[in-house]
């Protein structure tokens, strides 16, 4: 069984030599951080430059590189083996097992107002309340996939002042339907708050369409104020697909799947550099936090195209490469003695609620 820590190196500028049950105090920094929390869906290990010892075509993640060698690497950070409970875990600080390690299916029983759904319960306090008890203004852009049975359970319902992105485990790039897996119809999944993104629904890429809300929400953000955006991409979740000229970058790429998959990845990694350039314009980026974790390994069954060599396995198994995650912190805000530092501490995904709360000076 994994020991798991902490991330009390993100703490030390703010408290000396803190002991694990001082989390639960808050430590008030003197200066709240901006927080944005990347969750990338199913990536690979090997899916990425700063995971490679030498550069290969294959994979282009100058972005992403950057921040990884002007921020503090996160070798041993553990998630679960697949999407809803480690986004569960994440959003509400528990172990899966105590919060939700099933995938999220579309069922509710109103009977059972605490666990009579798939997802997170009721009961169980979200990090987005915790950062608007904090003077934060939270917004979540992207895959939710811990409950969807009422208003109560989406986004809006669990904290966040808006949200744009789809309730279920995936959809399609481009009509943003689902596969009808979980009531046999396939429907459309993208939502608005608390409504149908009607006028939004097959009108680009739908990663184009998370990449400009994320430019929105920046821009128009003011400073003055803390800010918490979650950005849980689609991206390299399954359906492969990709915009055309992006797929042309990667013609040399024998295996259709792969050439696909590696496209994907190049295009996250330019929305993530549209990130950072928005928070630079808007004379944030000093007092960012930007933080990234896979939810899962990447998947390497005959119809997935992921790779998380050297680690052993992949998505849906307990080896390594099911479970340790991709990860890594950046941004202005983190302590320049941890810059292009790589820390080999036992973390887990479920550390972050208390670790943000403790960053924003609450009670977790």
């Amino acid at each position: 069984m994994l020991i798991l820590v902490v991330c009390l190196a993100l703490l030390a500028p703010f408290a000396s030599a803190v002991p694990n049950s001082s989390l639960h105090q808050p430590l008030a920094p003197t200066k709240k951080p901006h927080i944005v929390f990347m969750m990338v869906d199913d990536w690979g290990w090997a899916n990425v430059g700063y995971h490679r010892e030498t550069p290969t075509r294959d994979i282009s993640t100058p972005n992403i590189d950057s921040l990884v060698k002007e921020g503090l690497q996160l070798d041993q950070h553990y998630v679960y083996n697949w999407c809803s409970p480690s986004r569960s875990a994440f959003l509400s600080g528990r172990l899966p097992i105590h919060v939700n390690d099933v995938s999220c299916e579309v069922c509710y029983n109103p009977k059972d107002k605490v666990s009579g759904y798939g997802g997170i319960p009721l009961n169980m306090t979200v990090i987005a309340t915790k950062m608007k008890e904090a003077g934060y203004a939270a917004y979540q852009v992207g895959k939710w996939h811990v409950g969807m049975a009422t208003t109560e359970h989406i986004p809006t319902g669990r904290g966040f002042n808006t949200s744009f992105g789809y309730l279920n485990a995936a959809n399609d790039y481009y009509n943003e339907t689902d596969d009808g897996e979980c009531n046999g119809t396939p429907i459309v999944d993208l939502w608005e708050t608390d409504k149908p993104a009607t006028s939004s629904v097959g009108t680009d890429y739908e990663e184009a369409l998370f990449r400009e809300r994320l430019h929105e929400i920046i821009t128009n953000h003011n400073p003055s104020t803390p800010l918490f955006l979650y950005y849980a991409a689609h991206i390299v979740h399954k359906p492969y697909q990709v915009p055309k000229h992006y797929l042309e970058m990667f013609d040399f790429i024998d295996n259709d799947l792969r050439r696909v998959y590696h496209a994907m990845v190049k295009y996250l990694d330019d929305v993530v550099g549209e990130i950072i350039q928005a928070l630079q314009d808007k004379q944030m980026w000093n007092d960012v936090l930007f933080i990234t974790s896979s939810d899962n390994g990447g998947p390497v069954t005959t119809s997935a195209a992921a790779n998380n060599y050297p680690l052993k396995g992949g998505k849906h198994s307990d080896w390594q490469g099911g479970v340790r995650a991709n990860a890594f912190v950046s941004g202005g805000y983190l302590p320049e003695q941890m810059r292009g530092e790589k820390t080999e501490g036992y973390i887990h995904i479920a550390d972050w609620y208390a670790t943000f709360c403790a960053l924003a000076g609450v009670d977790p």
